[in-house]
């Protein structure tokens, strides 16, 4: 029993946009220390990939929104955002 707790309570629900690049700034310093072993980094390495997408995705939602609200209020021109692509 105490195993699937653990595995239930470990897995957290996925940061906002703001605590995710917090926690890419905070990855980014820890391994510009160089003092992680290469097991480590690349598990950091793996964690920044993840909170990258999510990241992404959430500045895809964002745009979104504001494309639906514009058109909503009559089609404001959204010439200077650039679109969001996926490089996967």
């Amino acid at each position: 029993m105490s195993k699937t707790s653990k595995k239930t309570t470990r897995k957290k629900a996925a940061p906002g946009l703001e605590e995710a690049l917090k926690q890419l700034e905070e990855l980014v310093e820890k391994m510009e220390e160089g003092e992680l072993t290469l097991e480590q980094s690349l598990a950091e390495f793996q964690r920044g990939v993840e909170l990258t997408r999510l990241c992404r995705n959430a500045l895809k939602d964002a745009e979104q929104k504001v494309k639906v609200l514009q058109k909503k209020a009559g089609g404001t021109d959204l010439g200077d955002l650039a679109d969001f692509t996926d490089d996967d």
